[in-house]
């Protein structure tokens, strides 16, 4: 038997029987994994205590002479929750089982069993510890560099790395920054990073949304005014120059100036002086100025649509944000941050996205680019009824699958599936219309799904549902 790959995934076998441990070992060898076994529970638990990486498969007997299944399994997990735990008894009890899946096992089988089962058994059960340890390393990534870090922020993509750079260097400056890109790619927040590593961090950040405001109000909104100046300037206002003196002020969308702003916005640059609407008196003031479009304004400068001298005064440094589908790997990264919020926000046990919906991601060209995978997510978040988020929570313009379809089992997309993740989604919505129509009583859910109590019962455990609270017929002989 060849000898297994370095970087072949560990495997602790724990039986008390020599015969049945040799049969686990050669079949799990012949998968090409690393296996090593224990005699017992207490050789388990120093094994499993070593400082060595945690095992991601752990199969164990459930009775043994020094103890039981359920200590390696509790040991296990407290290692690692990348690690799954198959448990092998050959006293096959639903209370037991139960036991076994509300402690955190991946499955449980009983005695005898085939090779080829448990050789299939063990390749899903690392399949999902891959999923975990995927999701942990992003969660990892994500949080190692911290908040200080736009690199983090932006994104690990090449592209957004040379923007992390060049934001670096350009926050600690004093001069203008144009941020151009397209709608929905993070302008405002590079605008934010600028500042907040700025030397100005303590002071204000201030935004003029320049597309959204009626040119009559821009003026004032922009430079303020005097009280009288106009029909309703009931009292005098600062304006927002005045209101980032010594911080910075983003003009957001300033391609959508108006000409005649464009002059004054220009002669302030110049100047560093406002004047109010009204006042006869220009305010010194010191404010960093970042400017952002999604406009081709070289287009429009030659067209004569963005004044060339205003152009120039704010193109001294330029960064420009690559679209998010230029951004490899960006999106599946980003999306974990944001499935990481929104789940704390809605107070859901959602922890990531499966394979298959990250590979969704990787190949969606997303037109709105984050802005639309921060709606996306938020969508998905909210919807999702397991821990992880799948093909059926993505729209269909991701997937590529029909909606009416994306819930049902027996479409395969051309990615392939997670079929334990698809059957499990099913699984529990199943039972869940069935306790619903039932009042909660779980005898009546169990016949309405042509299953004994126990069965139920054990499936509830399983898929970590709550269910209904004990009803009068829910007794443990009813099986119905």
């Amino acid at each position: 038997m060849a000898e297994p790959k370095a970087d072949a995934p560990r495997v602790l076998v724990v039986d008390d029987e020599p015969g049945l441990r040799d049969v686990l070992e050669i079949t799990l060898r012949r998968q090409g994994y690393r296996v090593r076994t224990a005699a017992g529970v207490r050789v388990a638990l120093a094994m499993l205590a070593e400082p060595e990486e945690p095992y991601p498969l752990v199969l164990t007997d459930l009775v043994m002479p020094d103890g039981s299944g359920l200590e390696v399994l509790a040991a296990a997990r407290r290692r690692s929750a990348q690690t799954q735990v198959i448990v092998i008894t050959a006293f096959s009890t639903v209370e037991s089982a139960i036991e076994a899946m509300r402690g955190g096992a991946y499955d449980f089988v009983t005695k005898p069993f085939s090779p080829a089962e448990i050789a299939a058994l063990a390749s899903k059960a690392l399949e999902k510890s891959s999923i975990v340890a995927e999701n942990e390393r992003l969660r990892a990534a994500l949080d190692k560099s911290g908040t200080d870090d736009p690199a983090t922020a932006l994104g690990q993509s090449p592209a957004m790395r040379r923007v992390a750079t060049l934001v670096a260097k350009a926050a600690i400056t004093r001069t203008t920054v144009l941020i151009t890109g397209e709608s929905g790619t993070g302008k405002e927040l590079v605008a934010r990073w600028l500042h907040r590593l700025s030397d100005r961090a303590a002071q204000p950040f201030c935004v003029v949304n320049c597309g959204a405001l009626p040119e009559a109000l821009m003026e004032s909104e922009l430079f303020g005014h005097e009280k009288g100046s106009f029909t309703g300037a009931s009292s005098s206002a600062r304006g927002m120059f005045r209101e980032a003196d010594s911080g910075t002020l983003l003009l957001d969308e300033v391609g959508e100036l108006p000409s005649p702003l464009q002059v004054k916005l220009l002669r302030v640059l110049q100047e560093r002086k406002v004047r109010p609407v009204g006042a006869t008196v220009e305010i010194p003031i010191d404010v960093r100025v970042l400017a952002a479009t999604n406009r081709e304004v070289e287009a429009d400068v030659a067209e004569g649509r963005f004044r060339k001298d205003l152009y120039y005064r704010l193109n001294v440094i330029r960064i420009e944000l690559p679209p998010l589908r230029k951004r490899e790997g960006d999106a599946r990264r980003l999306a974990m941050r944001m499935v990481q919020r929104f789940a704390r926000d809605m107070g859901k046990d959602v922890r990531g996205l499966t394979p298959e919906a990250l590979r969704a991601l990787d190949g969606f060209a997303f037109p709105g680019n984050v802005r639309e995978l921060e709606n996306m997510m938020e969508r998905a978040v909210a919807l999702a009824s397991a821990d992880l988020i799948g093909l059926e929570d993505l729209p269909e313009e991701v997937t590529g699958l029909p909606a009416a379809g994306r819930r049902g089992p027996s479409d395969l997309p051309e990615t392939g599936c997670d079929l334990d993740h698809v059957l499990a989604q099913t699984e529990r919505s199943l039972i869940e219309q069935a306790l619903k129509r039932a009042n909660g009583i779980r005898t009546s859910a169990a016949k309405l799904l042509g299953i004994s109590f126990r069965s139920l019962r054990y499936r509830l455990a399983k898929l970590g549902m709550e269910g209904a609270e004990e009803q009068p017929d829910d007794e443990p002989g009813s099986d119905g």
